[in-house]
């Protein structure tokens, strides 16, 4: 899901959607963690929201139980100030209102006795309120209160860059996952609820329906509302694995046939990440997918889709690939910071090309790989090695790689597959997604990686020291730079890190159809030329290189961008 900076700026500002204005604290996801939220093991969250169309309103009452890891005498969450507290009880105990704050968004509860290192606790927070209206989502976080065209309500949540705050209280993080979720969704009859997981059941009173749902590890912003008259096609997938998924799709009754073209796709999809990357890592579950009022997002088995049935010309839904791509790339493998954001939008963005070359061949992969190399800007490296917040990130003025985390992270991927071979890079990468090489249904969990597991597990399965390579694509902004010079019969090749720092990456030369590997070890390399030689570099285009033709197309665009503007 891509992202811009206008989403936070509108964020902050009162009356944006014409509710008070998020503090800085909750508009911006994925703070540090404090010491004391580091010592809670989340192990359980019961929430029942009830969801009002007509206010645009919820009910929120959530028990969360935790486990500590250490002496506590506080627990700390976020939740939105703009959600009023009614109450709160510790382990069935209520609390005086001068026993917990909430002034910015990060609600502090005092304990009555302190919690000692193993032992649960279980906070309930009743709250009410009416919650933050996404404008333009899923760009900007929140709410999407919005009519089917017959005039039916039409509910969802998108929340990846302000948090799971907006609607629940919850740690803000992305290793702040539960390890088991209930959702109990009421909403007025003859409404359904899709949600996340395991389907626990529906029951019907006073003309409201509660929707119960079961989740194991969902990622923060994955726990998802959606509400609507929805229809479902129902289906089931037999895994090369030995297992059989569940398919499920949620579609407005107008857009059955659609509907049903879409969800034939599903079916071609799973076979290629299963046989690319490894099993479907919710299979016990389902995979999921609902209709919505906005573009998408990657919600943990239930994944956001309003993309209005569009098929690109490689004959295919991109959208709907790329957030399904996520639950191995976002939700199974989660970032263990938003510094490392990359491994979920760089990845999940390199699964388009390789899905076209499974489905069609080469000439659809490297035009896939084309259309994402013209939209790298190089303004900051992919991963500072600090920790970054969401807006950090993704907002090129605050210093982010904003699109690069997707464009660019797909094709240093792309490259590094070709220097290290097809067998170590898969090999790596199943990896970095299960913590094994050999995944099987049953043993894997989800878990959490950085930039620096994913070096490590890479070299390990090249057998090679890639520092140099990891150090030039990750953490310096510009990209490496072939500079090659004619003298006489020779062409001398070298390449220039933005740093300066080592980069021998072998070369490949066309002269006169003869292909000639120069293995610039110490990043140089000359080869001889016949007369009139006509010469090719990197003629298989296997290396993300700087290329001045890409910056002068760009520069085009911003001037045609600025012309097309309207006046005033």
């Amino acid at each position: 899901m891509q992202r811009t900076a206008i989403a936070a700026l509108c964020a902050l500002l009162a009356g944006c959607a014409g509710q008070p204005a998020l503090t800085d604290y909750t508009v911006n996801s994925g703070a540090q963690r404090s010491s004391a939220q580091q010592a809670l093991s989340f192990d359980h969250a019961d929430l029942s929201l009830r969801i009002d169309p007509d206010s645009r309103s919820l009910r929120g009452d959530a028990t969360l139980t935790f486990s500590a890891g250490a002496p506590l005498d506080s627990i700390e969450l976020d939740l939105d100030r703009n959600l009023p507290i009614d109450a709160i009880t510790v382990d069935g105990q209520p609390l005086a209102a001068d026993r917990w704050r909430n002034p910015d968004g990060k609600l502090t509860i005092a304990l009555p006795p302190r919690l000692e290192p193993g032992r649960q606790v279980r906070v309930r927070v009743t709250y009410h309120g009416e919650p933050h209206v996404a404008k333009r989502a899923p760009w900007d976080g929140g709410f999407v209160w919005a009519r089917t065209p017959d005039g039916k309500p039409w509910v969802a949540s998108a929340v990846e860059g302000e948090g799971c705050d907006l609607f629940w209280p919850c740690i803000d993080h992305p290793m702040g996952k539960p390890k088991v979720v209930d959702e109990h969704i009421t909403v007025p009859a003859p409404l359904v609820a899709a949600g996340n997981g395991v389907a626990m059941g529906m029951t019907e009173a006073n003309g409201w329906r509660t929707w119960h749902w079961r989740a194991k590890y969902p990622s923060t912003y994955g726990i998802a509302i959606n509400v609507g008259p929805y229809e479902v096609l129902s289906g089931e997938y037999r895994s090369r694995y030995g297992n059989t998924i569940p398919l499920r799709f949620w579609y407005l009754p107008q857009n059955k046939a659609h509907a049903q073209d879409l969800f034939s796709e599903f079916p071609k999809m799973l076979d290629f990440f299963e046989s690319t990357i490894g099993p479907y890592p919710f299979a016990d579950e389902k995979m999921g997918v609902v209709e919505t009022p906005h573009k998408g997002m990657e919600h943990q088995t239930i994944n956001a889709y309003g993309n209005k049935y569009v098929k690109t010309p490689y004959g295919y839904d991109d959208l709907l690939q790329h957030e399904f791509a996520h639950e191995w790339f976002g939700n199974q493998l989660t970032n263990a910071d938003w510094d490392d954001m990359w491994l979920h939008e760089g990845l999940g963005s390199y699964m388009q090309p390789l899905y076209m070359q499974y489905l069609h061949g080469d000439q659809e992969y490297f035009a896939a790989l084309m259309q994402q190399r013209a939209g790298i800007r190089n303004k900051a490296p992919l991963v500072s090695g600090k920790h970054k917040r969401e807006e950090d990130v993704y907002d090129l003025k605050r210093g982010g790689p904003g699109g690069d985390i997707y464009s660019k992270g797909s094709l240093v991927l792309h490259t590094l597959r070709g220097l290290i071979g097809d067998d170590a890079f898969f090999r790596a990468v199943r990896e970095l997604v299960y913590g094994t090489p050999d995944p099987r249904p049953g043993n894997f969990s989800p878990r959490y990686a950085t930039t620096p597991d994913f070096i490590a597990i890479v070299q390990r399965a090249s057998g090679r020291d890639l520092g140099w390579f990891f150090q030039a694509y990750m953490y310096q902004a510009g990209l490496p730079e072939l500079v090659a010079t004619r003298r006489g019969d020779t062409l001398d090749l070298a390449w220039k890190t933005a740093a300066p720092t080592p980069f021998p990456m072998p070369l490949d030369v066309r002269v006169d159809g003869r292909i000639v590997t120069l293995p610039m070890a110490d990043g140089h390399g000359s080869i001889a030329l016949p007369p009139y030689a006509t010469v090719t570099l990197d003629p298989h285009s296997k290396i993300l290189r700087r290329e001045k033709r890409f910056e002068v197309f760009q520069r085009y665009q911003e001037r045609t961008q600025k012309q097309a503007k309207p006046l005033g």
